[in-house]
Parts: C-alpha cells; sequence; structure tokens
C-alpha cells in the first residue's frame, strides 16, 4: 500500500512539471513577487515580458530619454497672454483705476490721484446711494471745453486693459447727493437739505466753501430726482461744474443710473494718500429717506456664489 500511494504522489508531480526542468515552478513564484503585480503573469505562473522590463526602461531595454523642461523664453508669451487676459477681464468686469483729472472734489480728492472703482456690484442690481463717490460717462456734453490729452500708443494699450486711467474716456467723478425720488434745496449759503433734511458737509465740503453757492447759474435751486437718475455735487462746491449747472441740458441736471460705471473705493496712489472712501455719516440720519428703500437683489452676491457651487458639490458626490 506504501508503494502505491508514492507512485501516485511522483505520477501528479511528473504531470505537472512535464516538458520543463521542475525546478522552474519556484522562480516563476519569486518573479510574480519581484514584478509588483499579479496582474502580468500567466495561467501557467510564468510573467510575460512587458514585466520584465527594468524601471526606467523602454521596450527592448532601452533607457527612456526624461521629457526635457519648457524654455523660459518659450513660456513667457504664454505667461504675458494670461496676465493681459486676466488684466483685461478685472477692468471690465470687476474694478478699474481712474485718474482725477481737477480739483472739483478737493479734499476728499486731489488733482492727480488715482483712484479704484468697484465695477462688480452694478451687476448684481446694485444702484448708487446717497453720500457715495462715483464715477460716470459724460451725460449730456458736461465736459465741453475741457482740455483733452493726446495719449501715446503705450498709454492707449496700458489704459485699454486697465493698467493705467484712460485719458479718452469721457467720465466724470462726483459725490451723489440724492437718488430717485429725493427733492433737493440749496437757500442762501445752506445748509443743503435732501428731503427736508439739512445735511451736515463740514467732513467733506471743502475748507472756506459753503455747501450752497449764491449766484443765479444754478446755485440756489430745488429739485426732484425722477427715478432712475441721481443728483451729484463736487465737494469742492465753488469748483465744480456738477448737476447744478447742467440743469438746462436733456436730462436738468440728473445723471441716469445706467451711465454710472462704479463706485470709487479707496484712493490707490499715490502711496501716502492710501484711503477709502467712506460714505459720510450725515447720509445715514433717521428720517433722510422720502419713501422705503427699493428693495435690493433677493440673492447678495455671495448667495449668488453660493448657489452656483452647489450644483458642483452635488455633481460630485454623484461622481463618487
Amino acid at each position: 500500500m506504501g508503494d502505491v500511494a508514492v507512485g501516485a504522489r511522483s505520477g501528479h508531480d511528473g504531470e505537472e512539471h512535464r516538458g520543463r526542468p521542475a525546478e522552474s515552478a519556484v522562480p516563476a513564484a519569486d518573479s510574480a513577487v519581484t514584478s509588483g503585480s499579479d496582474s502580468g503573469t500567466a495561467e501557467d505562473g510564468r510573467v510575460t515580458g512587458e514585466q520584465t522590463t527594468a524601471e526606467g526602461q523602454g521596450p527592448g531595454g532601452t533607457a527612456r530619454t526624461p521629457r526635457k523642461p519648457r524654455s523660459f523664453w518659450k513660456e513667457l508669451p504664454i505667461l504675458v497672454g494670461i496676465a493681459l487676459v486676466l488684466a483685461l477681464l478685472i477692468k471690465t468686469f470687476l474694478v478699474q483705476a481712474f485718474s482725477i483729472p481737477s480739483d472739483s472734489m478737493q479734499n476728499t480728492l486731489q488733482q492727480g490721484d488715482r483712484v479704484l472703482v468697484d465695477k462688480l456690484t452694478p451687476w448684481f442690481g446694485s444702484e448708487p446711494e446717497r453720500g457715495e463717490v462715483v464715477v460716470f460717462h459724460d451725460p449730456d456734453n458736461w465736459l465741453a471745453g475741457e482740455p483733452t490729452t493726446d495719449p501715446n500708443a503705450l498709454q492707449t494699450f496700458l489704459s485699454w486693459i486697465g493698467l493705467m486711467p484712460s485719458a479718452e474716456e469721457k467720465d466724470l467723478i462726483k459725490r451723489v447727493i440724492g437718488v430717485g425720488g429725493d427733492t433737493i434745496e440749496c437757500k442762501n449759503t445752506g445748509p443743503l437739505t435732501v428731503n427736508g433734511k439739512a445735511l451736515n458737509e463740514q467732513d467733506y465740503v471743502y475748507a472756506g466753501n459753503t455747501p450752497c453757492s449764491v449766484d443765479d447759474q444754478g446755485g440756489q435751486f430745488k429739485v426732484k430726482v425722477p427715478e432712475g437718475y441721481v443728483w451729484v455735487m463736487g465737494d469742492h462746491r465753488q469748483n465744480s461744474r456738477d448737476s447744478r449747472y447742467n440743469q438746462a441740458d436733456k436730462n436738468h441736471g440728473m445723471v441716469p443710473v445706467k451711465d454710472v460705471v462704479g463706485r470709487a473705493v479707496v484712493v490707490a496712489w499715490p502711496v501716502t494718500r492710501w484711503a477709502n472712501l467712506p460714505v459720510p455719516d450725515t447720509f445715514d440720519q433717521p428720517g433722510l429717506n422720502a419713501q422705503p428703500a427699493a428693495a435690493g437683489p433677493a440673492v447678495a452676491p455671495q448667495g449668488v456664489a453660493l448657489l452656483g457651487v452647489v450644483p458642483v458639490v452635488l455633481w460630485r458626490r454623484r461622481k463618487q
């Protein structure tokens, strides 16, 4: 019985290794381990030729050529192009620099100052509010007779992409005194009143100026601002050609809201005059509103951003 058991065992081993050396089964198992993956082994335990290729070598044992990094000078035009596109997008949708060409906003702004204007919030339905300093397009030839500059090609290009204030655009900068529905009045030297409430303007009106000008050209007035318009005045009251002195134009001195570029939020240059441009406290006094404030957008900008993110998050969860 013992010989039969031995013979059956011997016959099984011989059938398994028929046609090749008996010891080849062991190295095959070792090769499968050193290859790092069982997927490269055939069903009979042999290792495929692809798996035996040494790391860092191509087929046939040839060394792989490392990819050379792209030259800086080849990448430079791409980087410059991306920077120009970003600058143009920022100027168009976010913020733009403007230069102050006159003394009409002294002492809040000095001639030669550079201000940054917020152009984003109007995209969400925000409209100018009382007390804000705003930049707006010339409503009806307010700048007639004003000196103009002749920029060179480089200045024109830099202003086009927003890296330099534009010298060709017909824009003005003033402070919003009244919005749609407000009644604004100036008698004698002041004070200036909005909806019957006197404004305390000593914090921003040029020192030595009176809030109202005593003249027959427009310094004495009582106006009601129609919806969709604003009434603007310079802080240097005796040196500003603003809504008061343009009442004979097609808008009766009013500035259409659609012509407002945005709110000036900060003095960016020169660095010695860095400052923000807040709304003076006098415009927050109780009872100034003639009627309830118009409802703003139903969703604030932060809410719009959140609503935009939610679908992306849900899509990613489904992908998982």
